[in-house]
């Protein structure tokens, strides 16, 4: 099978770095699997997931012009697309009135609390807290 975008192919592990694993395909050509392609998870060492001479099943995701071969693990594991569910919920009818009055009424309760909290620190209503001489 061709080496092209999108191929699944099957290969061995040649060589495990920091920075992910050397898979060598049919016809004797390598490629790289990055560390961000070797599993869903976190992968903070390559050696925990994938050893030489390993048999792994890639994805050709990327070829340069320069024959560099870009290899996915993560992406041959296919994962059915799930439709998303149909929920129904019914919202009680509130009419727009009855939204709006509640708002009013919440906006006066907290202005009215506000207004309490500012006076007492002023030191309450009516008094400027001088004597008249």
């Amino acid at each position: 099978m061709p080496v092209e975008v999108g191929n699944i192919l099957e290969g061995v592990v040649s060589g495990v770095t920091n920075f992910g694993a050397f898979v060598q395909l049919p016809g004797g050509i390598t490629g790289l699997v990055h560390i961000s392609e070797i599993a869903e998870e976190y992968v903070k060492d390559v050696n925990q997931f994938l050893k030489a001479n390993d048999k792994v099943s890639v994805k050709v995701i990327s070829v340069d012009p320069r024959g560099k071969i870009g290899l996915s693990i993560k992406q041959t594991k296919v994962v059915p697309k799930l439709e998303p569910k149909m929920i129904v919920r019914k919202k009680p009818q509130v009419s727009f009135e009855d939204r709006l009055a509640r708002f009013m009424k919440d906006s006066e309760e907290t202005l009215q609390t506000l207004r309490r909290s500012t006076d007492a620190k002023r030191g309450g209503r009516g008094g400027s807290g001088r004597k008249n001489d």
